[in-house]
């Protein structure tokens, strides 16, 4: 695609930051559109594994992340009760090693702040917002999108990085079909102030019960402590991040567990409980028409029980702009993109389904067994975590 032509990106999350870094990096001319009246990110911690981390690496971003983030030493699976340990895969310099890149645990918040202030060092006007995507209209030479004030973008190329409720996923994959998963999900962010000295040693734990489980893990130079509690539950809610609840509710669905949860819930504010239903998306063949594009939850809808969504958003937006950049016309360019993308995405989307089984299985003695027949050390090293967005062949 020439770098004559603009490309418009409806939304300013992670994925569409990165995207529109990485497109600005190679020379093109770039208009983010978010709907929020101010820019920012909710939410808590994500983690980001070598292979995401490249990508960043790429735009001069690691050591500015590197001053708020913690690194790992290790991503753990304990019983809910004893913990006992049932998994260990390896992260910290083994990581780094292994791959090429560290493992970083980041708040939301501090990663979305460092990618607005790299686009915005790129072109101060890139971002507008108050604007709210609702469709668009492509002819073979360009793309136009609409929004809610009726004003209209015009662009050689449209990315639909807007989320789960993306106006621009519903015209070209169809109206959403969610599929409660049983689920409801819990976060909190807990100043480490708060909490015991040495509660928990640096690494990422994912605590393995009946019904539930539950992700912790630091952040933000290790001051503060993040908590994801994943609970079955018959009805599900609303699926909004910012949905409190009553924190007594929280404290009960975790009765019976481990000390250390005890402890960890005890410490979180009672007026800071959020929970919303957890559903799931089944994978699209196709998430491209001519002129526009998906990427990130907009493209393929993740569970979290793999940490691995916004990874695979920073995925999209590296290989998008490689395929942009490649010399061919926009709309086999997107092509390209999306048909080097489906498998693996479809991969994390149903893996992560997957996962939510081995964290819930009721008797210790199976549980063992299934953790070691997975080796998810062996199996994340093998093809998650050495996929390099940067360089990977892209027939």
């Amino acid at each position: 695609m020439s770098k004559d032509g603009k490309i418009i990106i409806a939304g300013a999350g992670i994925g569409g930051l990165t995207a529109a870094a990485c497109l600005l990096s190679r020379g093109f001319r770039v208009q983010v559109l978010e709907q929020a009246a101010t820019l920012g990110e909710v939410g808590a911690g994500i983690q980001n594994s070598a292979n995401a981390v490249k990508v960043l690496d790429s735009l001069g971003l690691v050591p500015e992340i590197a001053k708020v983030a913690v690194k790992p030493k290790a991503f753990e699976f304990r019983r809910f009760d004893t913990a006992e340990l049932m998994h260990r895969i390896p992260l910290g310099e083994t990581h780094e090693a292994a791959f090429g890149a560290p493992y970083f645990h980041i708040h939301r918040a501090d990663l979305h702040d460092i990618l607005a202030n790299k686009v915005r060092s790129l072109d101060a006007d890139c971002i507008r917002l108050n604007a709210r995507a609702e469709g668009f209209e492509e002819t073979d030479t360009g793309v136009t999108l609409k929004l809610a004030d009726g004003s209209r973008v015009e662009g050689d190329v449209l990315v639909g990085a807007d989320g789960i409720k993306s106006a621009i996923r519903t015209q070209i994959v169809g109206p959403d079909q969610p599929v409660y998963t049983g689920d409801i999900a819990w976060r909190a962010v807990i100043p480490v102030s708060r909490l015991p000295a040495n509660i928990m040693d640096v690494v990422s734990t994912v605590w393995c019960g009946p019904k539930k489980h539950a992700v912790v893990y630091y952040l933000r130079s290790g001051t503060l402590f993040n908590f994801v509690g994943c609970v079955e539950q018959e009805r599900g809610e609303e699926e909004s991040w910012t949905t409190k609840r009553p924190w007594e509710e929280l404290k009960a669905d975790y009765a019976g567990w481990h000390p250390t949860i005890q402890t960890v819930i005890d410490a979180i504010d009672k007026d800071s409980c959020y929970r919303w239903a957890l559903n799931n998306r089944a994978p699209v063949s196709n998430w491209s028409t001519h002129r526009a594009t998906l990427l990130g939850d907009a493209a393929h809808p993740t569970l979290p029980y793999m940490a691995s969504g916004g990874v695979m958003a920073i995925e999209d937006a590296a290989v998008l702009a490689r395929c942009l950049d490649s010399g061919d016309a926009a709309p086999a360019a997107l092509q390209r993109y999306q048909r080097n993308r489906i498998e693996r995405t479809t991969r994390i989307v149903n893996g992560s389904t997957d996962a939510r089984t081995l964290y819930r299985i009721e008797d210790v003695e199976e549980m063992r067994r299934a953790f070691k027949e997975q080796n998810l050390s062996k199996s994340r090293s093998e093809w998650l975590y050495s996929y390099d967005p940067m360089t990977v062949p892209l027939p």
